[in-house]
């Protein structure tokens, strides 16, 4: 994961509309950027719904949520329609940000060493800095979790 206090690396890519999305179109703003493994999974599913239950209190503290996967913009899509997620979902199956975060790493599967997406969420201030790091969170915990912290 990376420290608090650095400048969040930025990034350009799409969203769940196939729109060209960047971290520093937010500037700002405080940014909730959270990674997590699959759309559409028990876990992630929670943890996106926690975070939509929550929009409107999100908003109020002046905060954006970006989730980030490496699935398909056609995902995305589908995973915003079924659960009515009204924040921004961004696809990265080059792993450009997942690894420019420092959140794709060797986890144990089932007795399995395999890479993937270690669920994380940074809190980035409005200048573009990591204020907070949360590593390895509680999917249904997390938005909770973020609405005390901003």
């Amino acid at each position: 994961m990376l420290e608090v206090g650095i400048k969040a690396p930025d990034f350009t890519l799409l969203n769940q509309n196939g729109d060209n999305i960047s971290l520093s179109d937010y500037r700002g703003q405080k940014v909730i950027l959270y990674f997590y493994p699959k759309d559409n999974t028990p876990g992630c599913t929670k943890q996106a719904c926690g975070f939509a239950e929550n929009y409107p209190q999100f908003i109020d503290k002046g905060a954006v949520i970006l989730g980030v996967s490496k699935d398909t913009v056609a995902s995305h899509k589908k995973f915003e329609e079924k659960y009515q997620l009204p924040f921004v979902l961004i696809s990265d199956p080059e792993l450009v940000a997942i690894k420019a975060y420092d959140v794709w790493q060797e986890k144990n599967m089932y007795g399995k060493k395999v890479m993937g997406v270690v669920r994380t969420t940074y809190l980035i201030n409005e200048e573009g800095y990591i204020e907070k790091v949360f590593g390895k969170v509680k999917a249904a915990e997390n938005a909770n979790q973020m609405l005390g912290e901003i």
